[in-house]
């Protein structure tokens, strides 16, 4: 179970970092202009946050595995609490996720939709960029 969660979470990641890119790229352009915040862009929020929400559920999962079969979690790290900067801030960027679905849902004007929407994706996306263990494998498929 544990290399199922493990390769789960770093496919996951991929497609955290694409689909913020992506929603990035959709809302960035909105905030210099009078452009319309269309389905295309709520889509591309929206995305985002389901993809993060999956990468943290299944990042807890993991976590709770490791502490039940006694597995050392990132016993590599230079720093000894990494694990649990990688644990908060995985809760943060959900949140700053979820802030730029739901505020850029209930802003009034277009916008103040493209302004919240990039500006907790662009949050999201930084603290996500930080807390990748970059010194891992890139493409972990069922191994340690």
């Amino acid at each position: 179970m544990f290399l199922a969660l493990l390769t789960l979470h770093n496919l996951v990641r991929w497609a955290v970092l694409i689909l913020g890119v992506v929603a990035l790229v959709r809302t960035l352009p909105g905030l210099g202009g009078n452009r319309v915040f269309t389905a295309a862009e709520r889509r591309s929020v929206a995305s985002f946050m389901s993809a993060v929400h999956l990468q943290l559920l299944l990042g807890l999962l993991l976590f709770a595995v490791t502490g039940m079969q006694r597995i050392p979690v990132f016993a590599d790290a230079s720093r000894p609490s990494f694990q649990w900067e990688h644990l908060g801030v995985g809760v943060l960027i959900a949140v700053a996720a979820t802030l730029a679905n739901s505020l850029s849902k209930r802003a009034e004007g277009d916008a103040a939709k493209f302004r919240a929407a990039a500006s907790w994706t662009g949050i999201a996306m930084l603290l996500t960029l930080l807390m990748i263990p970059w010194w891992r494998p890139l493409l972990r498929l069922f191994t340690q």
